[in-house]
């Protein structure tokens, strides 16, 4: 338990930035799933859809440090790869 006012507020920013980052990082994941599943429809136009509208999601989460940029930049490629392999 924080015994200084230091230590108490600190414990609260970072209950306060968890909260924000546990919603991006389940809105990402959101993201991902729809496109994950509309590659396993088999549907290209709308997995190339929902691959376009993850990209900047994702890259935001890399920015504001929710995901590493490699961890990112590896989900689109193997995503993007799966959407080509539909047609």
């Amino acid at each position: 338990m924080a015994n200084t006012r230091q230590a108490k507020k600190r414990a609260r920013q970072n209950e306060a930035r968890f909260q924000v980052n546990k919603a991006r990082r389940s809105r990402i994941r959101t993201f991902i799933r729809r496109a994950e599943e509309a590659i396993a429809s088999g549907d290209k136009d709308a997995a190339t859809a929902a691959v376009r509208a993850l990209q900047p999601e994702l890259m935001r989460g890399v920015t504001k440090g929710v995901f590493h940029k490699n961890t990112a930049a590896r989900k689109m490629s193997r995503l993007v790869a799966r959407v080509k392999a539909i047609g």
